[in-house]
């Protein structure tokens, strides 16, 4: 394709075992996805009626590299979340036909600038300044889906500077992989390539310059990295 300008970077994951990576198309997230998340952050569940968000797909960072502390916030906070990739797409799904879409599975952190998240809040304003800024996607080395087995007490857990901040099992998820992405798929033509964080657990907190994380979904997917 002839462009006016350079054409941007394919923004890309690295798959366990392989030297071909995984393209990124979008990313999706869903909020309160874990109860006690929620009421720690003052809010209620309304499964029926999942809240969703996006970010960027460049906002990844990948293979270990730093993560800077952002512009524009003295309150950074960390979120552990399951992240499932999209081999595969579709519109208005059923569970049974959106649990075929995974291809694989890493674990990563959806990062927020807390203090503008807030801002946003009390304005009702979106909340895009505070989740969808750059490098705002740390995120592990994805696993094939035909590698992995998860059960309800698969657990996710963050460390941070060796303190162990958020745990939980998959158990306690609000909806499942399948029924976020049948919920999705009622809003947005999903596609082969979009990536989609699934919620994280209580325990959220600040990040500061210098901290280094420890993400990981246990048997499955470890993510490390450091706060510059």
């Amino acid at each position: 394709m002839n462009t006016i300008i350079p054409a941007p970077a394919q923004p890309s994951i690295p798959v366990v075992g392989q030297t071909a990576r995984f393209p990124v198309r979008r990313i999706f997230c869903i909020g309160r996805n874990y109860a006690d998340h929620a009421r720690e952050m003052g809010a209620s569940v309304d499964k029926a009626n999942p809240m969703f968000f996006t970010k960027p797909a460049d906002a990844i960072v990948t293979d270990g590299a730093d993560v800077p502390y952002p512009s524009a916030t003295s309150d950074l906070h960390h979120e552990v979340e399951m992240v499932v990739a999209l081999g595969a797409g579709g519109s208005d799904l059923s569970v049974e036909e959106a649990a075929k879409l995974v291809w694989g599975y890493g674990v990563g952190l959806d990062l927020t600038r807390r203090d503008l998240q807030a801002q946003a809040k009390a304005k009702g304003a979106p909340w895009d300044v505070a989740k969808g800024f750059d490098h705002s996607a740390p995120i592990s080395a994805l696993v094939p889906a035909s590698d992995v087995t998860l059960t309800a007490a698969t657990r996710i857990a963050l460390e941070i500077n060796g303190e162990v901040r958020q745990q939980a099992t998959l158990g306690d998820m609000v909806l499942n992989v399948p029924e976020i992405l049948s919920a999705l798929s009622k809003l947005f033509e999903l596609k082969a390539g979009d990536i989609v964080y699934t919620g994280t657990p209580a325990g959220v907190s600040a990040l500061m310059r210098g901290d280094t994380f420890r993400a990981t979904l246990d048997g499955v997917a470890t993510l490390e990295g450091r706060v510059s």
